[in-house]
């Protein structure tokens, strides 16, 4: 279930919640890669964020068969999934 993005957040507040969800994730192999991936977060749009908010709601291991490649991503998740892959 995605989390509503508060109304008015600021970006660094968004950053901030965005990298603390990257590290608390449920198993350790998605607190790797995606702590690596939220160092990245500054320099990406607004968008991108939105698309990082909707990765960051799937389950793990779900998302560790995408960035592995073991499974083929959503095609509306895939752009960014690829970029996660790319970064490790």
């Amino acid at each position: 279930m995605t989390e509503p993005v508060p109304v008015g957040e600021a970006r660094e507040t968004r950053l901030k919640r965005l990298h603390m969800r990257s590290m608390r994730r449920g198993i350790k192999e998605m607190d790797i890669i995606l702590s690596r991936f939220s160092q990245s977060l500054p320099q990406l749009s607004d968008s991108d964020l939105d698309a990082y908010d909707q990765v960051l709601a799937q389950n793990d291991q779900d998302l560790y068969q995408w960035v592995s490649g073991q499974e083929q991503p959503p095609a509306s998740l895939a752009p960014m999934i690829s970029r996660i892959a790319g970064y490790n």
